[in-house]
């Protein structure tokens, strides 16, 4: 066999070893891409996006577009070839699998964890939208959830309202455990609880919830320093005014907050917070109307510019990542708060663009 096509025929087979073992090769990695976006002001797969009823609410224009990244499952085991791949690709990021599940998380694990997260970043959105209207909310402490095989398990439940422990009144979350860790191990705490069935049933009628009983937990031992622990976090819960409703489906974490927040203050009052512009943006957000980072930004901005964005509102933290690769055409807004976006989206709609607070690839 002449000497060149023996070693084409040796390239060949080495090129070939090395593409099967790229394919069988598994490596540790998962992969991030942009997402769908979706307008907080329309509607989505039929139905709108955020639905007000008893309250007045007015015409919308533009776009207040949440973004989202698509993930690879916790269970998909990446190959070396695939790993390759999104290394090369403009809009594909490959980073550690424990980065994206870290404690070794399951696929249901994990999709668990984003739809509370889901949830509570609704809740969130819409005690800071009525807050920045200045529209009281009530809020009140509840069982967020408890320990398996805790004291607490069987006598107190996820959904209660939580009024007294010890016959102390809670205004807080941090009352509770102030309160139980005042106890030494081993000694009875008393609650005064509104069990969850009447709280469901008084936030379906709109009214307050009454109908309080008092259950007594014997402490348990906490690891560690041995404190008092009765197996329940504690959270808050509020009663709105009017229903306001979020549906999107297929949608999970904190980071859609701020863009719910913004949809809810545009819907519920007179000014066209967007003046006809398209805006997309990201961001969690806290009843305070603090916003906070997120993750895979570079995805979001991709997203949205090729959704038709021309501004991003970006978290104050998220800024230096996603101004270090800007898509063309897209200008990143940095807020730290509801109120830097509210005050983003006049200058937009009045033509101020020059003096838009602008993400830069210096550290926030």
């Amino acid at each position: 066999m002449p000497r060149r096509t023996a070693t084409m025929l040796a390239s060949t087979l080495v090129l070939f070893a090395l593409l099967c073992a790229g394919v069988f090769i598994r490596v540790p990695y998962a992969e991030m891409s942009p997402g769908p976006t979706v307008n907080t002001l329309g509607d989505s797969r039929g139905e709108p996006v955020l639905s007000i009823s008893g309250r007045k609410t007015y015409p919308t224009s533009g776009h207040l577009n949440m973004t989202t990244v698509r993930v690879t499952s916790a269970d998909y085991e990446m190959n070396l070839l695939e790993a390759v791949y999104g290394w090369l690709a403009d809009d594909n990021i490959v980073v550690p699998h424990e980065n994206l599940y870290p404690d070794g998380k399951t696929e249901a694990e994990s999709t668990q964890e984003n739809a509370e997260e889901f949830s509570q970043s609704q809740e969130s959105a819409k005690v800071a939208a009525l807050k920045q209207l200045d529209i009281p909310v009530t809020a009140r402490v509840i069982v967020s959830s408890v320990v398996k095989s805790s004291p607490s398990e069987g006598k107190l439940h996820a959904g209660d309202i939580i009024r007294a422990v010890d016959g102390a009144p809670v205004n807080a979350p941090g009352d509770v455990a102030e309160l139980v860790t005042k106890h030494k191990a081993g000694e009875p705490v008393e609650f005064t609880v509104v069990p969850a069935a009447e709280a469901a049933e008084a936030e379906k009628a709109n009214r307050e919830p009454t109908g309080s009983t008092k259950v007594t937990i014997v402490s348990g031992k906490a690891e560690g320093d041995g404190h008092a622990v009765v197996g329940i976090r504690a959270g808050t819960d509020h009663t709105f005014p009017f229903m306001i409703d979020i549906k999107l489906a297929d949608v999970g974490g904190p980071s859609a907050g701020l863009m719910f927040a913004l949809g809810i203050v545009d819907k519920l009052t007179p000014e066209d917070l967007t003046g006809g512009a398209f805006v997309a943006g990201t961001g969690t957000i806290d009843d305070a109307g603090e916003v906070g980072p997120i993750g895979g930004i570079p995805m979001k901005t991709i997203a949205a510019r090729e959704a038709g964005a021309e501004y991003f509102l970006t978290p104050a933290e998220n800024c230096a990542a996603a101004a270090a690769n800007v898509p063309d055409g897209l200008t990143l807004v940095k807020v730290s708060t509801i109120d830097d976006a509210m005050k983003a989206l006049e200058k937009i709609r009045a033509g101020d663009t020059a003096g838009l607070a602008r993400c830069t690839t210096a550290a926030s």
